[in-house]
Order: structure tokens, then sequence, then C-alpha cells
């Protein structure tokens, strides 16, 4: 009876294990014939970016597919036609080469930069005063804030690009660092490096002017806007460019990563 009693044990932590461990793998979108929406949106626009020929309608039908599998292709990873983990991170690591092709090379480089091999913005904070801010401090005052979300309002409408990082089109990271560098703030470049500024919070704490994460395309903080009040943030999305989106609606509240406080009230 006793030794009953350890196997079941044993076999239930074994479980519980492989359980934990399929739900951290699949922390990442899969992605495959008859999806839809947002994360197919950002594939497709990934692709086309980079310099592949494709339709950005946020459903993966056999054109996605086959692109897909030349990406893949290019790339040296298994040809399945599916969008798992290995092929997002190489699509995050791939340049945006223009004239590019479906027949030529997608080779990706080893920087993790959205903006191709730009890493002069992965710096220490500087605040308008020449001040070296470190990370994890509240990094402007309410008037501060209330300009930045003004200034952030008025580029609604801005189209996404991948790697955008000026008015002629943003994607998510690039269009919150440029309105900080509006204000005389400069901020690291990606959404992961931004997720490290001020200090963790509640939506209740936030006010306008702190930033918001979601995990998208990749596991962590692979996406940012900047709160605007009322559960509502502002973030550039990659179907209908910089806009004003719920947080509580069904697409990004079950991928709300977390948020940060950088206000000072």
């Amino acid at each position: 009876m006793r030794l009953n009693h350890i196997f079941l044990i044993g076999i239930i932590a074994v479980v519980t294990i492989i359980g934990s461990n399929v739900q951290a793998a699949s922390s990442l979108p899969t992605l495959s014939i008859d999806s839809t929406g947002e994360d197919v949106v950002i594939l497709q626009q990934k692709l086309k970016d980079i310099g592949y020929t494709i339709s950005v309608d946020g459903v993966f039908g056999e054109e996605t597919k086959s692109v897909v599998e030349q990406f893949q292709r290019d790339n040296k990873i298994t040809v399945t036609g599916i969008v798992n983990e290995q092929t997002w991170r190489k699509l995050k690591k791939a340049r945006p080469i223009p004239n590019r092709n479906n027949n030529s090379s997608g080779q990706s480089d080893d920087s993790d930069s959205e903006s191709g091999n730009d890493n002069s913005d992965n710096l220490p904070v500087i605040i308008n005063d020449g001040e070296l801010v470190p990370y994890g401090i509240i990094l402007i005052s309410k008037s501060q804030a209330d300009e930045l979300v003004r200034t952030a309002k008025s580029y609604i409408g801005v189209p996404y690009v991948f790697g955008g990082t000026t008015p002629d089109g943003f994607d998510c990271s690039g269009f919150v660092q440029y309105v900080f560098r509006q204000q005389g703030i400069i901020i690291p470049r990606l959404a992961d490096e931004q997720y490290l500024l001020g200090r963790s919070a509640n939506i209740s704490e936030l006010n306008a002017g702190d930033l918001v994460f979601f995990t998208t395309y990749e596991a962590g903080a692979s996406h940012c806007g900047i709160y605007v009040g009322n559960r509502q943030f502002l973030h550039t999305s990659s179907s209908r460019g910089v806009r004003i989106d719920d947080i509580d609606n069904v697409y990004w509240s079950p991928r709300f990563f977390g948020a940060k406080k950088i206000v000072r009230v």
C-alpha cells in the first residue's frame, strides 16, 4: 500500500513537471493554416517589412504558409509552414533589408534590435538636464507626463512599420521611445528594456504617462504602450497604427504582462 502511494505521488509529480514545461513552451502563439487575428497581422507585417511578398490581412492562408516556409528555408530551420517559437525568434532577429524577394535569403543577424544593427539607444537613460538615470526609479513629473500624453495623441493614425522610429511609421517601442525623446528624455529602444524602467504597479495605481506591457509574438514584455487613464493605453497596433485601446478588451486582456509607474505624483 505504501509503495502504491509513493508510485502515485511520483506520477503526479511527473505530470506536473510536464504540464509546466508545456505551458512555458506555449507562451508564444503557434500559427498555422486558418489562424486569424492580431498575431497573424504581426507575423505578416514582419515578413513584409524584411522583404517578402505577402498580404497583410490577418488571415493565415496558403499564401502566408508559403512565405513562412520560404522564410524557414532561408534561415535553415525545419520547414513546416507553421510558426512556432523557433520561427518567431528567427523572425525577430531578421534584418529589414529592402528589395528582398521570396527567393532571396532572409538571413538573420545576432542582434535582438527590431531596427537592425542600430544599438545607439541601448544606453543608460538620460533626462534633459544630462543626469544619468538608472533603471527602476520614477522618471517624470505629472506635468511632463501630461505633455507626453498630448504629444503621443498627436500621432494617432500614424501607420505601423516594423522597426519604425519616426512619424513616417512606428513599431510599438519605437513609438514610445520617440514620444519620450520629444520631451527631452532618452529611453531604451526595445520593449523588454523599457520594461526595466520605473517600478511595478497595479493598473489601479497608474497615472496618464505610465507604461503598460503585453506579451505578443515573444514571451515577456514584447509589446508596450503609454497609459492614458480609464484602463486605456496609447500604442502602435500592427493592424491599425497608433491608436487607443482598452486594456480589458478580448485581445489585450489575456496578454497583459505588467505595468510600470514612471510618473511622480
